[in-house]
């Protein structure tokens, strides 16, 4: 049975405003303590001004304020029912025949109209902000971008056979490699040689390597200023396969797995991530359910300390599952469907379990 349409705008009124200021709070404090790191990160770079840290910090916020949007559904869903039931409201409404699952429809569809926004709307803006974040630190601190601090691996097919690139870094929105090394395979698979070198760059239809030092099981190692290798691969594919998930926009990743499926990259990691995005609704809505589970404890029952203390370690339970089934997808241990979707569909299992315990006994 429905709420009805006054009490039901009222409610979601309430839960929309709650899990907004949450969200906002945490948001501040994430640009705070970015801006602050930034400057101190300033000093060592010429030209960074306090200005340009400010506008970099403002860039790099909304990717991680993003991460924590689930605990901000969840810790405003509880703040606003234990606001609701501290009043009274949910004291006449209960006295009016309306049950928890009926006065909880307007939080599931808040929960519900928030996550389909993050992904569509406010994923592809944080995306894109990123990129241009990523960018600008590589230029002001004159560094090459290396995703959570681990060297970049990449596999190319050409005519003259395969070979594995291992790089410490890229420069940003670029197809150039810094401290890079080459293992070439023949057609056969054989090993042909090992190559290292300070710089490699991508063109159309080859790699130039830039004071390349040659070594092989059958010649003495040589030193080539300027050393070329065929490849199959495309600039565009390069820059994009060096890009981190979560700065590529949701309406563009399917379009992005396509891509580096056909140059032969690996798409785990962006797989993962497009499912992460399409499960974050249930997801939002699952910590609806948990905070419920926790918050409908009347207030003069007392015991609202571990209420809320319940609520937060449902929260940071959820978050650990949701980490290890995100990591266990990463490493290709089981499907990236499986890895997004299961902590999602599990939460709102057990909090609607919970609910149902509570309230019909």
């Amino acid at each position: 049975m429905l709420i009805g349409a006054t009490l039901g705008g009222y409610f979601s009124r309430q839960f929309l405003k709650t899990i907004f200021l949450v969200f906002a709070t945490v948001f501040a404090l994430a640009y705070t303590l970015d801006f602050v790191e930034l400057m101190r990160r300033a000093g060592e770079a010429e030209g960074a001004t306090p200005a340009m840290m400010a506008q970099l910090a403002l860039f790099r916020t909304p990717a991680i304020a993003e991460q924590i949007m689930p605990f901000a559904v969840l810790f405003g869903s509880m703040a606003t029912l234990l606001q609701l039931s501290r009043k009274l409201e949910l004291v006449v409404a209960r006295a009016a025949g309306v049950s928890a699952w009926q006065f909880l429809q307007p939080g599931l569809f808040v929960a519900l109209v928030i996550g389909v926004f993050s992904v569509m709307v406010y994923n592809p803006v944080s995306a894109a902000l990123k990129q241009r974040a990523t960018n600008i630190e590589a230029k002001v601190f004159a560094r090459a971008f290396q995703p959570n601090g681990k060297a970049l691996w990449l596999r190319q097919k050409s005519l003259d056979g395969q070979a594995i690139f291992r790089a410490e870094g890229s420069l940003a929105d670029s197809a150039t490699l810094t401290g890079v090394t080459v293992y070439t395979f023949d057609n056969t698979g054989a090993f042909s040689q090992r190559i290292e070198a300070g710089e490699a760059t991508l063109h159309e239809g080859y790699w130039e390597i830039k004071d390349a030092r040659v070594l092989s099981a059958v010649e003495e190692p040589h030193v080539y200023e300027r050393y070329l290798i065929a490849s199959n691969l495309q600039p565009s594919q390069v820059r994009q396969s060096f890009t981190e998930p979560d700065a590529v926009p949701f309406w563009k990743l399917k379009e992005t797995i396509e891509r580096l499926e056909k140059a032969d990259l690996n798409t785990t990691a962006y797989r993962l991530h497009y499912d992460v995005l399409l499960a974050r609704p249930l997801l939002f809505i699952a910590m609806v359910f948990v905070a419920a589970s926790v918050s409908l404890r009347f207030f003069r029952f007392g015991g609202v300390a571990m209420m809320v203390l319940g609520g937060v370690a449902a929260g940071f339970v959820l978050y650990v599952a949701t980490e290890l089934m995100a990591e266990l997808g990463a490493a290709g241990i089981i499907s990236s469907v499986v890895a997004a979707w299961l902590p999602a569909i599990v939460g709102s299992l057990l909090g609607t379990l919970a609910l149902l315990y509570q309230e019909d006994g």
